[in-house]
């Protein structure tokens, strides 16, 4: 795919437009006192997070966070050893990975929720054997809808 001068231009729009939006990171490092990568921004905001929260970082051991770098825009941040780049603005808008990898995380937590209507729904769903098995390789049934 051919990129255009138009794309180009509009490209280069939308990263100002970006840049104008979001303050720019002066420094990152991680913190192994507190176990946290700690991205300063130019407003005076510091953004500190655990690297298990975030996409890409979740497994890195410490030697592999302490040579991040901030890129030449000023509003991303790059592991080298590692090969991730973190977007500030997305960190800033709430989002530590994708869409998907967000809302595997929110399940795993919500999954070990406990409460006394969750203890008795086990206990009764194991008096009758258990969850009951998955059945694989099987279609739905199509019903047909008469009018």
């Amino acid at each position: 795919m051919a990129i255009t001068d138009a794309d180009f231009v509009a490209a280069n729009e939308r990263g100002e437009a970006k840049k104008a939006a979001f303050p720019a990171a002066l420094t990152v490092k991680y913190d192994k006192r507190v176990a946290r990568v700690v991205i300063t921004l130019a407003s005076g905001l510091q953004i500190a997070f655990l690297p298990r929260d975030v996409q890409g970082l979740e497994q890195a051991h410490p030697a592999e966070l302490v040579d991040a770098v901030i890129s030449a825009s000023g509003l991303g941040v790059h592991f080298p050893q590692l090969d991730v780049d973190l977007d500030i603005p997305a960190l800033l808008e709430g989002f530590l990975g994708s869409k998907r990898w967000m809302a595997a995380q929110i399940g795993r937590v919500g999954g070990q929720a406990s409460s006394q209507a969750k203890a008795v729904a086990a206990c009764e769903n194991g008096k009758r054997g258990g969850r009951p098995k998955k059945v694989s390789g099987l279609l739905p049934v199509a019903t047909r809808v008469s009018n």
